[in-house]
């Protein structure tokens, strides 16, 4: 994963240099979060550290696409936030550096384990809980009873009511697709996602893009992290959110240094910064409802807390491989997104 706006959106900070006349230190960064976390950690380090930040803003999927594109020649130094099983696969593909912090024994269990089943080329930095959304309102006014199960979003009723984000732009779609697949098996997986899709209007290219859809009544249903979906509820709209009667995946958004970073040392320098309690506790200024990585960081009190709810046992090491990934998207686009397009 993760999350944002459709359009990408650049943050970047004015150069200044020194009196002395050489460039200032610098530091490349592409930002899985939604836009206002991602300001939220560019503002902050670049005050702490003096380090001059370009952020650009992209989802998971197409900041994995970007690294591997330019594996030969990096642009980027450090990738923060998003899905992890897009980071996984760029460090099974060896787009990412080895790095072990020395904070990694602060880390909850769930942290720790994603760095180390990477090769320590990424590590876990926040998790997230796949979920449903619905707006009360477009409901009533379309004289539906709202979901509570999986199930109950292949309905005939719900024809033209649901969105969800495209899962080769989306790290949020990748771990919904995952999320089906382990939760029916494969072949069941994808019936259901059929299914499903006869009742979605639309693919968005951003995960969070649902929930903002939602937030203005567009749709009625939106399938994307339940901390999205709490961050319309908290600015006031119309939303209601569930965790789904069968139980539901989740997401351990992850960081990680690009193979060949030219700005190495201040790539190392922002990934522990990210990894501080201090710094995870900031979130919440930023509306960022997802469960820090650090065990010590504080936890925003409206969170989505993993103990209430039902979770599957989800496969990262299998569904954070690259083959697997490139496997299942080329079968959801012929079975899945051909047939909406027929």
């Amino acid at each position: 994963m993760t999350h944002g706006l459709m359009r990408t959106i650049v943050l970047s900070a004015t150069l200044t240099l020194p009196l002395s006349g050489l460039a200032a230190e610098q530091l490349n960064v592409l930002c899985a979060s939604d836009n206002d976390w991602c300001e939220l950690m560019r503002n902050t380090f670049q005050k702490e550290s003096g380090i001059e930040v370009s952020m650009v803003r992209k989802s998971a999927g197409e900041i994995f696409a970007q690294i591997r594109a330019e594996a030969s020649n990096p642009k980027t130094d450090i990738w923060w936030a998003g899905t992890g099983d897009p980071h996984l696969q760029a460090a099974n593909a060896g787009f990412t550096e080895v790095y072990q912090s020395p904070q990694l024994a602060k880390l909850h269990p769930w942290a720790q384990e994603q760095a180390k089943i990477s090769g320590y080329r990424t590590v876990g930095v926040y998790m997230g809980l796949l979920g449903v959304g619905y707006n009360p309102e477009v409901l009533k006014a379309r004289k539906l009873t709202p979901p509570k199960c999986w199930s109950d979003l292949t309905k005939p009723e719900f024809a033209g009511e649901i969105q969800i984000s495209n899962p080769n732009s989306s790290g949020t779609a990748y771990t919904a697709m995952a999320t089906f697949v382990q939760l029916y098996g494969e072949n069941e997986g994808f019936a259901f996602m059929k299914a499903l899709g006869n009742n979605v209007s639309q693919y968005t290219k951003s995960g969070s893009a649902p929930a903002k859809a939602l937030a203005r009544g567009e749709t009625a249903i939106g399938i994307t992290f339940l901390h999205d979906l709490l961050k319309e509820t908290m600015a006031g709209m119309p939303v209601e959110v569930l965790a789904p009667c069968e139980g539901t995946g989740f997401e351990i958004g992850s960081m990680s240094i690009v193979k060949g970073a030219r700005n190495l040392e201040n790539a190392k320098k922002f990934y522990e910064f990210a990894l501080r309690a201090d710094i995870q506790s900031l979130g919440v200024k930023a509306n960022a409802l997802q469960v820090p990585s650090n065990a010590s960081a504080d936890i925003p009190p409206k969170a989505p807390r993993p103990e209430s709810v039902k979770l599957i046992n989800y496969d990262f090491a299998k569904y954070g491989s690259d083959d697997v990934r490139k496997r299942l998207l080329k079968r959801w686009d012929e079975e899945i997104f051909a047939a909406q397009r027929k």
